[in-house]
């Protein structure tokens, strides 16, 4: 078994990460974390991150967690290369963080969460970020 959590750089990705490696511990299975890098964006320093990531789970009490990264490029659409990841490491549960979003910004810029949810092929746990 493998708990999957999608990554990035923001509250909402770093409360995924940590509710992640606390149901990885839980269930005394590996975590895979996803990151997708934007193609448009500069490269991605995948030591830098890897670096980050640790430092993040030992913040969180975690630093002995068994965990891998796994990066993809967003060539169609970040959802789906989420979608994607989550089969290629053979995922029994995805973590998302998320933020609140108005129902307008919704409607004119999409969800990326909501179509990971709909598309993933396992269950999706979805995290907000706790409030300052």
């Amino acid at each position: 078994m493998t708990i999957a959590v999608a990554h990035n750089d923001s509250p909402e990705g770093r409360a995924a990460l940590l509710h992640a490696a606390r149901e990885a511990v839980f269930l005394r299975c590996p975590l895979a974390v996803l990151h997708v890098v934007d193609h448009s964006g500069p490269e991605t320093d995948a030591q830098a991150l890897t670096r980050e990531i640790q430092q993040q789970l030992v913040d969180g009490g975690f630093g002995s967690l068994e965990w891998t990264l796994h990066t993809a490029t967003d060539v169609d659409s970040r959802a789906s290369a989420l979608v994607d990841l989550t089969e290629d490491v053979s995922a029994e549960l995805l973590v998302l963080g998320s933020r609140r979003r108005t129902p307008i910004g919704k409607f004119l810029l999409g969800s990326t969460v909501q179509r990971v949810v709909l598309d993933a092929p396992v269950p999706v746990l979805v995290v907000k970020a706790p409030q300052p």
